[in-house]
């Protein structure tokens, strides 16, 4: 890979892709719509609408590959279907015309058979709501005449990640040493993806044309329940093992009846009340990246959160609501 990548969005993922591009001495373009992103010289950051067509051209143009990488303006059905679709069009065109390949991260959402173990093979149908938006998305970039790839992960954790399961609420809880809460069940086996191991399966997937127009599983540890990744974050931080509470999945649901942000996560509130466990074998032997220890993963997450906590809130943090992960 040489030559000029462009990065759309900076949220943990699009932030850590551009980050590794940079450090391997790579020239990036960040796109969004704050004007943020990874402060490097090789970093050149600028303020666009992605999903405007006519902004796009220009943008791309001399890019080997696109990572995009923004997502909704909020966590529902009716954001993704009202945003995302048309964003991935006008990027897969203006990226067609510029000749660049378009690399996507994706979800474990569109599996149509989460019980069980999902691997590249396994089949992506899923219907309605969020579920059924990520597997319409595959189906687009399918047809796609421009070359895509899309590389799977599980539930993030890591640096920058913070509305996540594994995220803010689980981490400064641990450091806190205050009891933490759950959604499902605490003792189900779960696939959390490390964030830079997904950027770094992006990066090598742009490199191997054999491998386009693929979905690929980004390099992922063995499933833990929440209550062992909270404990790992523990043991990372040095301090008590956190006290873990789950709840349960029909006070979810009640509190849906009230609340539209409790019905948006009740819908994949299956994830967490059965295993969901996704497999990363094939896709680590024909990228050649595997997955980081845990124990050096969770030592990341834990001490990029001490430094946020020393340095204040906002460091590498979008405004609240900003759509697209600018």
């Amino acid at each position: 890979m040489s030559g000029l990548y462009v990065v759309t969005g900076a949220g943990p993922v699009g932030w850590t892709v551009a980050e590794q591009l940079a450090e391997r001495g790579e020239r990036i373009r960040v796109l969004t719509r704050s004007g943020s992103g990874p402060e490097h010289p090789n970093i050149e950051k600028l303020r666009m609408d992605v999903s405007n067509p006519a902004l796009l051209g220009d943008a791309f143009e001399g890019a080997a590959a696109v990572f995009h990488c923004i997502h909704g303006s909020s966590y529902s059905a009716a954001a993704w279907e009202r945003e995302l679709p048309a964003a991935e069009q006008a990027v897969l065109a203006a990226a067609g015309e510029a000749g660049a390949v378009v690399v996507f991260p994706e979800s474990l959402y569109s599996y149509s058979n989460p019980e069980r173990v999902m691997t590249e093979d396994s089949p992506r149908e899923a219907e309605g709501g969020k579920r059924g938006t990520r597997a319409s998305l595959l189906r687009a970039r399918e047809a796609s005449a421009t070359d895509t790839v899309s590389v799977v992960a599980g539930d993030f954790f890591g640096p920058r990640v913070r509305m996540a399961h594994a995220g803010e609420r689980m981490v400064l809880a641990v450091l806190a040493r205050r009891p933490l809460q759950v959604v499902g069940s605490a003792d189900q086996p779960h696939s959390f993806t490390f964030v830079p191991d997904l950027a770094a399966a992006m990066i090598m997937a742009a490199g191997k044309p054999e491998l386009w127009n693929r979905v690929l599983h980004a390099p992922t540890n063995p499933p833990l329940t929440q209550r062992q990744i909270a404990q790992a974050f523990a043991a990372a931080a040095g301090v008590p093992p956190a006290k873990v509470h789950a709840v349960p999945g029909w006070v979810l649901r009640t509190l849906g009846l009230f609340s539209a942000d409790m019905r948006e996560l009740g819908e994949t509130l299956y994830q967490f009340l059965q295993p969901f466990v996704m497999d990363s074998t094939a896709s680590e032997e024909q990228l050649g990246v595997h997955p980081t220890p845990l124990h050096v993963a969770a030592k990341e997450t834990v001490e990029w959160w001490r430094s946020e906590l020393a340095t204040g809130p906002g460091t590498g943090r979008a405004p609240a609501g900003t759509p697209a992960g600018t």
